[in-house]
């Protein structure tokens, strides 16, 4: 062959040539044991490998990947209305996104009591008290708003002082609790001494005194008061909850000492502002014992 010659044989090839990405994809049959077998070659057997002229579309769609929530060969996500993933057909249960929490529904409130059956639930929580109740604690446990319960609690106390029972209801130690009246005292205390002796000593009932109008209070300013050491009293008041340690003095580092809310409790008092004056009990020269004792 000459060189003009080879040298159109190869533009002819060039000119032919088709790029791999523009070619036709062919189906690339499986390997069969009977190609490489001249006779049945020879025979003129069939090709098996061929797919026949109805299965060409059964084919292609053999062959497209069968992922989970996927189309084509691009990885793009199904589209709406396709049928569930394989996991969710047999019955998985879909995880949710990261990120995202189940909202449960709140607990309903409790319904308002009847002013009457809060009125009676009231009364039958403070028949058994053995300690003044604060109206917080009785909301929580009737389940019912704070705000009701001071308004029936006032509107009890008022129908007990206008039917002339010998118990009212008031307030004491910051919270609420049923009391004898003060005009049937002598009955009551007849009733519950019965000839026994006076739980505190006139020296407990001094010291409690000056406790209760000077606190926060040392142990030397009572003793400078009464004019007697009383550490033994204190520490008797302590015993019986009556008076309480509340720190130190900043200047000597002597303990203080207050009143406690048994002490409150005890008196029918709310706080120690609803203790009664002392200067109707005060001698005329109260002012010259003074310079007198200094």
């Amino acid at each position: 062959m000459s060189d003009e010659q080879r040298r159109e044989s190869l533009a002819d090839q060039a000119a032919a040539w088709v790029p791999p990405w523009e070619r036709p994809r062919q189906h690339t049959p499986p390997h069969d044991d009977t190609a490489d077998d001249p006779r049945a070659a020879a025979e003129g057997a069939p090709d098996l490998a061929a797919p026949a002229p109805g299965e060409a579309g059964e084919s292609a769609e053999a062959e497209e990947p069968a992922g989970a929530g996927e189309s084509g060969e691009t990885g793009e996500p199904a589209a709406a209305g396709e049928p569930a993933a394989a996991g969710e057909a047999a019955g998985v249960p879909e995880r949710q996104p990261a990120g995202r929490r189940r909202v449960t529904a709140a607990p309903e409130p409790a319904p308002e009591l009847p002013d009457a059956e809060l009125r009676g639930a009231l009364e039958a929580i403070l028949l058994v008290v053995d300690e003044p109740v604060s109206e917080l604690v009785l909301a929580q446990v009737l389940q019912q708003p704070v705000e009701r319960i001071g308004p029936v609690l006032d509107e009890i106390a008022a129908g007990y002082t206008a039917a002339g029972h010998g118990f009212e209801l008031r307030r004491a130690a910051g919270g609420w609790r049923l009391y004898t009246r003060p005009e049937y005292a002598t009955y009551v205390e007849r009733f519950v001494l019965d000839g026994q002796s006076v739980r505190l000593t006139q020296a407990a009932l001094e010291t409690l005194a000056v406790v209760a109008y000077k606190q926060p209070v040392t142990r030397s300013r009572i003793s400078a008061i009464r004019g007697v050491n009383c550490d033994g009293v204190i520490r008797t008041l302590v015993t019986r909850g009556l008076v309480e340690e509340c720190g130190t003095e900043q200047d000597s580092g002597a303990f203080l000492y207050r009143t406690t809310t048994l002490f409150l409790e005890k008196l029918g008092l709310n706080t120690v502002d609803e203790l009664p004056p002392l200067a109707p009990f005060l001698p005329d020269d109260v002012e010259e014992l003074a310079d007198a004792t200094r």
